[in-house]
């Protein structure tokens, strides 16, 4: 049942979008996707306006090429892969890591990056790698177990780095022009890290709205209403509705770990090729923890399974059910492409909770 706040919000941005032309925004947080189908504010939307999800579920943005380079290294002698749990069953060419576990590769479910640095400790005669898959929120973990692993002296661990940063992707589906965005609602955990000023370039270079907010109901409707209103008077801006959370400067003490351990460079995003300096990896320091180095392996070349469209909904160009394999060949306990396999992809949220917001029955649900 709707609170009132829920309510008076709702019809508050039924007031705003009177009379005004269709618009479409894009979320770009995978937390916020799920947050709109979980709670139903999806559905409350205004026929004129279009959410569109964008590519917030890091595991889903992870290439191919990447995915295959990880389950290649699970295969090498003396080996221990340590991977957040969405990894495990993301199909790879060669199978999964979850496959390859089954055929008698070391792969385990850890909680945190620093769990694989004490894995490496104590086991010096195993290389323990660890699947560094995420945005800005989750980087300062990944650079904070490097230091920890340098200061130790622990060269059998590194990491297989796929880090991504939010902006050049945004910036990137602007510059493609093939999808049409009126605006961006910015997603709260990453601008908790980078802080409102990272959005200058969005707003400064293709004048789109971005507004800030949280995970509530309430938060994604002000923040819907807020970039309407933006559209409407023609004034785009960075608003930030997350204040307790998301500080001016963001957090200072993570970004600069971060730069101590990683650099920009250019990354491959799946479907969307490679985008100039929109990911992280090991500054020449720390190249010895890098598993590529170790492991003298590439990332080949990105690919997507017959028929799957997870790079066109990643990239918002169209809705899970679009894809002809979704809810049928394609579920969560059967999946094909990555988008049904992350609990913050797009398909996986879809086929969860229904188009309305209203719960489905799911047999990977826990206790479900």
């Amino acid at each position: 049942m709707k609170s009132d706040e829920t309510r008076e919000l709702t019809r508050t941005l039924y007031h705003v979008c009177e009379s005004l032309a269709p618009m479409s925004f894009m979320e770009v947080c995978g937390t916020h996707t799920v947050s709109f189908h979980r709670t139903g504010v999806k559905s409350l939307l205004p026929d004129n306006v279009r959410l569109i999800s964008g590519p917030g579920c890091p595991v889903c943005v992870s290439s191919q090429g990447y995915i295959d380079a990880a389950c290649a290294i699970a295969e090498f002698p003396a080996t221990t892969i340590c991977t957040y749990g969405d990894m495990l069953r993301v199909p790879g060419r060669n199978g999964s890591l979850q496959e390859k576990r089954a055929a008698g590769a070391d792969v385990r479910v850890v909680y945190s990056p620093i769990d694989a640095v004490r894995l490496a400790e104590d086991h010096p005669e195993k290389t323990v790698i660890f699947i560094a898959v995420g945005f800005e929120t989750t980087v300062g973990g990944h650079a904070a177990a490097v230091l920890e692993a340098h200061q130790r002296g622990l060269d059998n661990f590194c990491l297989l780095a796929s880090q991504k940063l939010v902006v050049p992707a945004m910036m990137a589906l602007l510059d493609a022009g093939e999808v049409h965005i009126d605006g961006f609602l910015c997603p709260g955990h990453v601008s908790v890290i980078i802080g409102p000023k990272a959005f200058v370039p969005v707003v400064r270079t293709h004048r789109k709205p971005c507004v800030i907010a949280g995970f509530e109901p309430e938060q994604m409707l002000r923040g819907m209403i807020q970039l309407v209103r933006q559209v409407a008077q023609r004034r785009p801006q960075i608003e930030n509705i997350y204040p307790a959370a998301v500080k001016p400067d963001g957090n200072p003490t993570a970004l600069r770990i971060i730069s101590d351990v990683f650099e920009p460079a250019d990354s491959v995003w799946r479907a969307m090729g490679t985008i100039p300096m929109s990911g992280l990896t090991l500054r020449r320091k720390y190249q010895r923890f890098d598993a590529l180095y170790r492991f003298d392996i590439e990332i080949g070349p990105d690919y997507d399974p017959p028929g799957c469209r997870c790079g066109q909904v990643l990239q918002g160009k169209v809705e899970p059910r679009d894809c002809p394999l979704f809810g049928n060949e394609c579920t969560p306990t059967e999946p094909i492409g990555p988008c049904m396999v992350g609990s913050e992809g797009s398909c996986a949220a879809a086929y969860k909770y229904g188009r309305d917001g209203t719960r489905r029955v799911c047999v990977s649900d826990d206790g479900g």
